[in-house]
């Protein structure tokens, strides 16, 4: 199968839905499909081998400078070379281009009217790129927000388009009025140029369904899947430390000051326990003072010297940081439509304990490999992790029904297998999925 996959570059941070369509694309590519991986706005950064083309469309730049300083729609393409070189989007990507919702209403806005809009010239590429280019048998965008480029794509291939659904009503519902309406606006508009939605956990369905007011069943389920290589290498100390972990960016959404004021708590009901808390994960600029006020928490409660900041790290590192806890939490203060690391964590045998919230839920019943606690609740996420803390041989037990469903249940093979279900029964033209597949997990 021949397939067209557009992936959205993160300004140089390491970011999961690359990551999910990298591992996706490089597993499609070793059972022989042809794969075309492109980025859009800026390269994508991975930490596995990076299949992605060198070519980068609707560099984050160009777009950026379009939006903002009109002369810049009619200069010629020659010109337009030099700030779409990936070199020169990475230097400057997190420094003159942010990525920051709040500040991003006009042109997302700019992004979903497409070709008739200030961007125009960006479609006029797009197509001209399209031009020579093999034709695909199915074309996957990477989320709703690219969806204004569904149309042009089919029109140029013929081709049927898949959108993916991970995540992207975080940002959406980060955008200040009108543009956050606007936007919503135009998607659900441009619903009817996707011939399958294609979301990453049960929930995101469910949500994105009545979100976006997309039809039910032109959505199918393709969880997500890690490449396993690697993992599996407990590396519990013998020190007798009970080291209690969170992997994710250090930013408010994801709940790392959640899970600082619990820790304090626990640490107050077990004041001769030996534990540590330990943290790894990117910290955009505008975020640092959120983390030092995290760590004056910590100060504050005698318990600074207990913690580590491990910054960002590789692959190597991530296994090795994630293998190292006891407990893995990441006290997301939102519906968390992904869970990407509770897999990672799992698939080394590291149990977790999450807010009932988002695809947590489903993560953690199916696997049975960690707690469920209330969500946005300090004492209950502080009694889930004590409870690990106590029962050592319970938190044993549930390490090992991780590593065992992760393994069945979330690797990328899986993920693959069920995606290429999707691309062959969408060329085919059905109008919807046989009954075993539309259900699976719904």
């Amino acid at each position: 199968m021949r397939i067209l996959s557009i992936t959205a570059g993160a300004a140089g941070m390491y970011c999961g839905s690359c990551a999910r369509d990298n591992a996706l694309a490089r597993e499609l590519m070793d059972r022989g499909h042809e794969v075309t991986l492109v980025p859009v706005y800026t390269p994508t950064r991975t930490d596995e081998p990076n299949v992605s083309r060198g070519r980068v469309l609707f560099g984050g730049v160009s777009v950026y400078l379009q939006q903002y300083v009109p002369l810049f729609r009619w200069t010629p393409r020659v010109l337009d070379r030099l700030w779409d070189a990936p070199f020169v989007i990475n230097r400057l990507a997190g420094r003159a281009v942010s990525n920051d919702p709040g500040l991003l209403g006009d042109l997302t806005v700019s992004m979903l009217v497409g070709e008739p809009g200030v961007l125009h010239k960006e479609f006029v590429k797009l197509q001209a790129w399209l031009a020579r280019q093999p034709a695909p048998d199915v074309i996957n965008l990477p989320n709703s927000l690219l969806i204004a480029m569904a149309r042009p794509l089919k029109e140029a291939f013929g081709a049927p388009v898949t959108c993916t659904l991970q995540g992207e009503e975080l940002f959406i519902d980060g955008l200040v009025p009108p543009y956050r309406e606007r936007s919503l606006e135009l998607i659900r508009a441009q619903v009817e140029h996707v011939d399958r939605f294609v979301a990453v956990s049960g929930y995101a369905a469910d949500h994105m369904a009545d979100y976006l007011e997309i039809p039910s069943e032109k959505i199918s389920v393709v969880p997500l899947g890690i490449n396993m290589t690697g993992y599996g290498q407990r590396a519990h100390g013998s020190d007798g430390i009970f080291r209690i972990g969170y992997f994710a960016r250090i930013a408010p959404e994801k709940g790392f000051h959640e899970l600082v004021r619990a820790y304090i708590a626990l640490r107050r009901k077990t004041p001769g326990a030996n534990m540590r808390l330990e943290a790894a994960g990117y910290t955009a600029p505008d975020h640092a003072g959120y983390m030092r006020k995290a760590r004056g928490l910590l100060k504050a409660a005698g318990l600074e010297g207990e913690f580590t900041y491990h910054g960002v790290v590789d692959r190597e590192g991530k296994i090795r940081f994630l293998g190292s806890l006891d407990v893995l939490s990441v006290p997301a203060t939102y519906d968390e439509p992904k869970g990407l690391f509770l897999l990672e964590a799992m698939a080394n045998g590291t149990p977790v304990v999450q807010p009932r919230r988002g695809a947590f839920v489903e993560i953690v019943e199916r696997t049975g490999g960690g707690l469920l606690v209330e969500p946005d609740d300090d004492a209950s996420l502080a009694e889930g992790l004590g409870a690990l803390w106590q029962d050592r041989a319970y938190a044993s037990v549930l390490g090992e029904r991780a590593l065992e469903a992760a393994r069945e249940h979330y690797s990328v093979a899986r993920s693959a297998d069920r995606l290429v279900e999707v691309f062959e029964h969408v060329r085919a033209d059905g109008d919807r999925e046989p009954e075993h597949a539309a259900s699976f997990q719904r």
